[in-house]
This record gives C-alpha cells, sequence and structure tokens, in this order.
C-alpha cells in the first residue's frame, strides 16, 4: 500500500509541475467568428524563436515570456486607412497589415481581411524585426476571406 501510494504521489508531482498557467489574453471583440478558426489553426507553434503558450481566450494566442507576442483574431476589420501599410510577401502567402507604432508595442493589424487578425509585438522583443515577425503570421491571415482593400 505504501509503494502505490509513493508512485501516486510521484506521479501527481510530475503531473503538477509540468503544467503551466494559461496566459490571460482578452479576447478580440469577434473572436466567435466561424473564420477565426482557420486563421488560429493556421498560426505557428513558434515565432522568432519564442514558443507559444496556451491562453485562457478563444482565438488568442501568446508566444514567450514577458513581455509576450500577443496575437488575437476577430478585431476590428479595418476600412480605408492612412495609416502605414506593409506588405509582407513569403513563399507561402501575400499579405497587408496596418502597423501601429504604440509607446512599447508595435500592432499590426492584417488589412484587406476579414476577420481580421492583430499582432501585438513589444519592441523591446522585436523593434528590427516587425516584418519577420509579421510573415511568420501572414500565412494563417490570408485563410480569412478578402475584402478587396489593399495596401497603396
Amino acid at each position: 500500500m505504501r509503494r502505490s501510494f509513493s508512485l501516486l504521489t510521484a506521479g501527481l508531482v510530475w503531473a503538477v509541475s509540468g503544467c503551466t498557467a494559461p496566459v490571460v489574453v482578452e479576447p478580440a471583440p469577434y473572436a466567435g467568428d466561424p473564420g477565426c478558426a482557420a486563421v488560429m489553426l493556421g498560426i505557428p507553434d513558434e515565432v522568432g524563436g519564442l514558443a507559444r503558450h496556451e491562453t485562457s481566450s478563444q482565438a488568442t494566442a501568446a508566444y514567450g515570456d514577458e513581455p509576450r507576442i500577443i496575437v488575437r483574431c476577430g478585431v476590428e476589420v479595418p476600412g480605408p486607412s492612412s495609416e502605414r501599410c506593409l506588405a509582407i510577401e513569403t513563399p507561402a502567402a501575400f499579405a497587408d497589415w496596418l502597423v501601429l507604432e504604440e509607446d512599447d508595442v508595435w500592432r499590426a493589424i492584417a488589412f484587406g481581411r476579414n476577420p481580421a487578425m492583430e499582432v501585438v509585438i513589444p519592441k523591446i522583443r522585436a523593434d528590427q524585426a516587425v516584418g519577420e515577425i509579421l510573415a511568420a503570421f501572414s500565412p494563417s491571415a490570408t485563410l480569412a476571406d478578402r475584402t478587396g482593400l489593399e495596401c497603396r
């Protein structure tokens, strides 16, 4: 009896030590859009050497430790804009992104796609590599329907 209790205890300790709490991410307003399922299934498991972590909300992802790269599908679909627009072409996809500079982050929103994906990149993580990070998400962003808008 003592041996089975010890094995049970060891198993529980092992199971608990391997678990981490999900990263809390606020879902986007339209996270329940059925198109977000395909978009989120297409996102990579790793970006720029940062592993993807489990999150608390539907249609979200988090990469790395604090400060994290955060991805949300189902943000407000942008209309015509005068904001900086970056066209990213990879062998797998061609996607347009509105890139907004904020205090400590770059906020990029897939442009011309519905549902829209948002990628929030801390400047400390990739101030000079925003394009490379967006290239990793471009194939999944293009799984959303086109709206007809594109970068000029």
